[in-house]
């Protein structure tokens, strides 16, 4: 389909917001990108774009002046061999087609903010140890590592204000993840410590609790990633295209209520690496509890 034919369809595709405005997807994405200015985007919605269960919805009750109170989507069937999707649970809107629509959509609706916009202030005990040359800090689950394209509250910059100097991450931890961070207080630190992680010589450890029963002790998950382009920043496997990834692991418990307690020590630094790898049906098939992305919601 050419690019010219794609626009005249997306003109005619029209959807309100909760606010009564109406616009057609090509207006909706322009107006989205140009206010998100930092994320890429092309200049024609995706393939696909308005299709997807929640903006029909959604435009089911404006066109009914009904009053949505809540929305929730579900995968039904077996899952795909590259994503990840779990028979009979929940998952968010994608947000390379969603994302732009649900934005005009939601407007005059009342709905909770997410996870990255609820500010998490520092405390006191944040700062584990701090010298001449790094200063390692706790971060708390939901609080970025390094300020994101559009939200800056991040350990970095806090632990920056709060010791009144400019810090660099060495490395990153995922929002929703916890756990030690060093940050460098000149280039020369970081490059060397990076340097370091970059040779293997710094290993890395991540204690997971998983919804599930891993029965083997002890193994390697090697599963290639890439960014699901339609709905980033979720990853996805794929044999063809993506990057090795490796993760080696070792079971350390199981709970009554059958889930396990797991060691991963990640041998490379893919995106949502060890998420992936513990959620997708040929990795462990068992998601870290908690996660919304990978996760059962």
């Amino acid at each position: 389909m050419s690019e010219a034919l794609q626009e005249r369809i997306f003109r005619l595709f029209v959807v309100n917001s909760g606010e009564g405005e109406r616009r057609d997807l090509i207006d909706v994405f322009a107006a989205f990108y140009q206010a998100n200015p930092t994320l890429q985007a092309s200049a024609i919605p995706p393939s696909g774009s308005g299709e997807c269960c929640a903006p029909k919805l959604l435009q089911y009750a404006f066109n009914h002046q009904l009053k949505p109170l809540c929305i929730a989507e579900f995968w039904w069937g077996n899952s795909p061999a590259k994503e990840i999707r779990h028979h009979g649970h929940y998952y968010g809107a994608c947000l390379g087609k969603c994302r732009p629509i649900l934005s005009h959509m939601l407007r005059g609706v009342d709905i909770e903010p997410q996870q990255h916009e609820k500010r998490v202030a520092t405390t006191d005990d944040m700062i584990l140890y701090a010298d001449s040359w790094i200063v390692v800090a706790n971060k708390p689950a939901g609080m970025l590592t390094v300020p994101g394209r559009l939200h800056d509250n991040s350990l970095q910059t806090i632990i920056s204000q709060e010791i009144g100097a400019p810090l660099k991450a060495v490395h990153r931890l995922d929002m929703s993840t916890s756990g030690i961070v060093i940050l460098a207080k000149s280039d020369a630190v970081y490059a060397a410590l990076q340097a370091d992680f970059a040779s293997r010589n710094i290993e890395k450890r991540y204690i997971a609790l998983l919804d599930g029963m891993v029965i083997e002790k002890e193994g390697v998950i090697d599963l290639p990633l890439r960014p699901d382009i339609n709905d980033r920043p979720r990853q996805m496997v794929d044999y063809e295209h993506g990057k090795r990834a490796i993760t080696r692991y070792e079971v350390l418990s199981h709970t009554p209520d059958h889930r396990t307690r797991i060691a991963f020590y990640p041998l490379t630094g893919r995106t949502h690496q060890l998420r992936v790898h513990a959620s997708h049906k040929s990795g462990l098939g068992c998601p870290i509890v908690g996660d919304m992305l990978y996760g059962h919601a």
